[in-house]
């Protein structure tokens, strides 16, 4: 019998990778799926389906036995919410509801459950002379983060859990939506920045990340928590360089004033509120978009978990760039 293994956030960019990383590796899938979720690109995969009540833990519980996974990948979350209590409730407390209910239905069958958290849970750095590593101090600068950071210590709640934190920089590759912004302003000649501010900037292909965190599974590490990158440090043009030259393209660089962009935001902040959405650019993101330096250190992920990023920035591009073409993205 295969080894079974729940992946939350299945239909989402990184849980289709998930999935793709967790078969290569001879697992058994349950995709975890929210009711009304398009999953017609899960179609290519022999999986089975599963949808939490993730608000109910009693549900919940009833809803992991049934599915008998001992292992459990939880990346389901919100990348954009209205208030602190709405990202806190999704991405916090429902961590929380899934942590328990799985050692309620599972107890000691359950052998690890790792959370994709984000390293905007410690925050970025307001210097260029030192990396993020995992004894940093957390100062996340959006709710989002915030609320990551509160999913990581509402599992340490949780007696008996076997958990694992991943924390992964900013996340590129195929089906990815909001790198993938700047990519396509590239593709048609404009290359914008906020301000003139010398940044340090980290990045990881999403395959990388997939594999590291499958394979964490299996590491026999419980109770750790792993910053993830490609281990590379780049400055704020590497992305647009390196894409000018694989797509042959010329652009118009443009350094827009920080106040400007931040206006704008303020504005779609308005207009969304108004909604009941929210903006991909607002004031917190910008915060994390123009801040100093988002290096990590990785050391302490390939110690113990034997990771080994296959990707650079380059060849990451190269392939994603390739992909956004063929299906029509660009």
């Amino acid at each position: 019998m295969k080894e079974k293994v729940l992946i939350t956030g299945a239909s989402g960019f990184i849980g289709y990778h998930l999935i793709e990383a967790a078969l290569r590796r001879g697992l058994a899938v349950c995709a975890g799926v929210r009711k009304g979720s398009d999953i017609s690109h899960l179609k290519v995969f022999d999986i089975t389906y599963c949808t939490l009540d993730y608000a109910n833990q009693n549900v919940l519980a009833k809803q992991l036995a049934d599915a008998g996974c001992r292992y459990i990948v939880h990346a389901a979350g919100a990348t954009r919410a209205a208030t602190q209590q709405a990202y806190d409730t999704i991405n916090a407390q429902y961590t929380y509801n899934l942590a328990a209910a799985a050692v309620e239905a599972l107890g000691d069958q359950l052998v690890s459950f790792a959370l994709v958290s984000s390293l905007a849970a410690i925050g970025p750095l307001n210097d260029h002379h030192t990396v993020i590593d995992e004894t940093a101090a957390p100062a996340p600068v959006t709710a989002y983060g915030r609320s990551k950071l509160l999913a990581e210590q509402k599992l340490q709640d949780v007696a008996g859990l076997p958990w694992l934190v991943l924390r992964p920089t900013a996340v590129y590759g195929p089906r990815e939506r909001d790198i993938f912004i700047m990519l396509r302003s590239v593709s048609r000649g404009i290359e914008p920045y906020i301000g003139r501010k010398i940044q340090q900037l980290s990045f990881v292909y999403v395959k990388d990340l997939a594999s590291v965190i499958i394979n964490a599974l299996f590491a026999g590490v419980t109770h750790e928590t792993f910053n993830i990158s490609d281990g590379n440090s780049y400055d704020q043009y590497a992305l647009a360089d390196l894409s000018k030259q694989i797509l042959h393209r010329k652009t118009w660089r443009l350094h827009l004033p920080y106040g400007m962009i931040n206006s704008l935001a303020v504005a779609l902040e308005k207009i969304h509120g108004w909604r009941g959405s929210t903006p991909v650019l607002n004031r917190e993101k910008l915060q994390e978009l123009t801040a100093l330096n988002w290096v990590c250190d990785i050391s302490k992920a390939k110690n113990k978990l034997g990771y080994k990023p296959t990707y650079t920035l380059e060849r990451g591009l190269t392939e994603t760039l390739q992909w956004y073409q063929l299906y029509k993205w660009l």
